[in-house]
């Protein structure tokens, strides 16, 4: 993604913008993380912190883009209330830190956990 600026042109790689949304789901309540499916065997795999991004689809479109987040919930929440508030945090932090405005945002919950 290149953002024009009076100073020049900034390019942000989309995993930047992946690990910035990944960051403020994960930091929702009752999320217990991101979540990966293999295509191999078909089965949710939850990742760790440091592979969130894999967790976060980032499609293009002109000068906006689109977030598709697959995600692991907490058993026993809300799961609407937690996808507003995901959908609101993500769209709030990624418009903030990477100045790009956000159009969609898809919330997959993919995995309920158990503790």
């Amino acid at each position: 993604m290149k953002i024009m600026t009076e100073y020049g042109t900034v390019t942000l790689d989309a995993d930047v913008i992946a690990s910035i949304a990944g960051a403020a789901a994960t930091n929702c309540f009752g999320v217990k993380g991101m979540t990966h499916t293999s295509v191999k065997d078909g089965i949710v795999y939850l990742l760790k912190r440091e592979a969130m991004t894999k967790g976060v689809k980032v499609t293009e479109k002109e000068d906006k883009i689109d977030l598709e987040l697959h995600i692991a919930v907490d058993h026993g929440i809300n799961i609407g209330a937690v996808c507003k508030s995901i959908i609101s945090e993500v769209r709030y932090n990624v418009e903030r830190l990477a100045g790009v405005p956000v159009e969609n945002i898809d919330v997959c919950v993919d995995s309920i956990r158990v503790d």
